[in-house]
């Protein structure tokens, strides 16, 4: 059986997708708008070691397989492979085809994947030594980088889209300002947003709503970049971000606290910690607005360790369900005010991402190299795929803390409409 024949079987001649291998062979239909070159067998011992996803990852960014045609669309086609579709026969066929030589290969990994061996020198799983690390690994690439990618706003976190038609930067402010009249923000306020980012929610605070926002981040190239953003844009007095775990955070009597993207980061057996510590920082009748990823239902993995996204771009990150997440916070003490799904959105948001990075690929390249390059490429247009077939999903939970006498503060209606 030849190379391009083995990988025809795997996707299933429906996707309509061509093969080439270096063995010469060839498959598929003449014509396909997208093609997939084997070039070489290292690409080969990778899949042999680790089938599926992270094999065929490993082989995409380290350069042994190429892709022609959009990537979005090869995924969407092969969301669901498995090398279990092929019979043992199959599969027998598939190993006297290869030979032994690829299948007894040992290829290290891709430079750009976190070694799991690396992260359990740091500690336990969301130890803050290895949580700095996973943190490190993802957002201090080059802030150039992302610059490219997220376009102006630097908000990597899904938008809220007003509209069909709105850009990215549009939907990034909507974002922020849903975020800022969920928490009721009003001049004069103090405001914890964790996880902050390169920024966007504290000067968002700052600028439109005239609150005192305080933000903490991990990463040190996102604080010195919002630092700096901060004091060109003349809101020093107001906005501050910090390289730090939020863990450390001293200050309490928020009127507020922002957690846009970092629940993801947190681990399951911390969220309980988490959300309390949260509470401890509010003051009665604060709120609490938490924006993160999930899972769709309560019966899938919240952690997948062989997964291409744990290895190449979230290591240690984990994903719940919302109901869960929001059993957690009512147990802490928080009355849950608001709920919504904006996993649509998120999927926009990362076409508008795929978009800017397709636009500045060359120089993305030469900042970051290939194989980065191919790895935010990969896993942005896995993620659409993702929430558009409902395997992830991004909800928002608004909480209150009542007073002792049960009271919430928090207005019959809202004053303004939230979308």
């Amino acid at each position: 059986m030849a190379l391009a024949t083995i990988f025809e079987k795997i996707v299933g001649r429906e996707a309509n997708i061509a093969f080439t291998a270096y063995d010469g062979s060839k498959a598929g239909p003449d014509g396909a708008d997208l093609a997939i070159e084997v070039k070489s067998p290292i690409a080969v011992a990778y899949l042999a070691h680790a089938p599926g996803e992270l094999g065929l990852a490993r082989a995409y960014v380290s350069g042994h397989l190429d892709v022609q045609g959009d990537l979005y669309a090869l995924l969407d086609r092969m969301w669901n492979i498995t090398t279990n579709d092929l019979t043992t026969s199959e599969k027998l066929a598939a190993v006297r085809a290869l030979g032994v030589k690829p299948l007894l290969m040992r290829v290290p990994p891709p430079p750009q994947e976190m070694r799991q061996s690396a992260l359990a020198r740091l500690g336990s799983r969301h130890a803050k030594q290895r949580d700095a690390e996973a943190i490190h690994h993802h957002y201090d690439v080059s802030n150039r980088f992302y610059r490219w990618v997220l376009g102006p706003s630097m908000a990597y976190t899904c938008a809220c889209y007003p509209g069909e038609d709105a850009t990215l930067e549009e939907a990034q402010f909507a974002k922020f300002d849903l975020v800022a009249r969920k928490l009721g923000l009003e001049p004069g306020m103090r405001l914890l947003d964790v996880g902050c980012g390169w920024g966007g929610m504290v000067m968002h605070a700052a600028q439109h709503y005239g609150v005192k926002a305080l933000g903490v981040t991990l990463s040190r190239q996102q604080a010195e970049w919002a630092q700096k953003a901060i004091a060109d844009a003349g809101l020093q007095d107001l906005a501050e971000v910090r390289f730090m775990d939020y863990r450390d955070v001293k200050e309490t009597g928020f009127d507020a606290v922002s957690s846009i993207g970092l629940t993801e980061h947190i681990g399951k057996d911390n969220v309980p910690s988490y959300f309390e510590f949260l509470y401890g920082k509010l003051k009665t009748g604060g709120r609490l607005l938490n924006h993160c990823i999930t899972r769709p239902t309560g019966k899938e993995k919240t952690f997948n360790k062989g997964g291409f996204i744990n290895r190449y771009v979230f290591p240690d990150g984990e994903l719940e369900s919302v109901g869960w997440l929001v059993r957690q916070m009512e147990d802490l003490g928080f009355e849950i005010r608001h709920e919504e799904n904006l996993r649509e959105h998120y999927a926009k948001t990362l076409r508008h991402w795929c978009d800017n990075l397709d636009a500045n690929w060359d120089d993305a390249v030469q900042e970051v190299g290939l194989g980065t390059a191919r790895v935010w490429a990969l896993y942005m247009a896995g993620c659409i795929v993702g929430f558009e077939r409902n395997k992830v999903q991004l909800h928002q939970v608004l909480g209150v803390k009542l007073d002792q006498n049960g009271r919430s503060g928090v207005p019959l209606r809202p004053s303004i409409d939230w979308p």
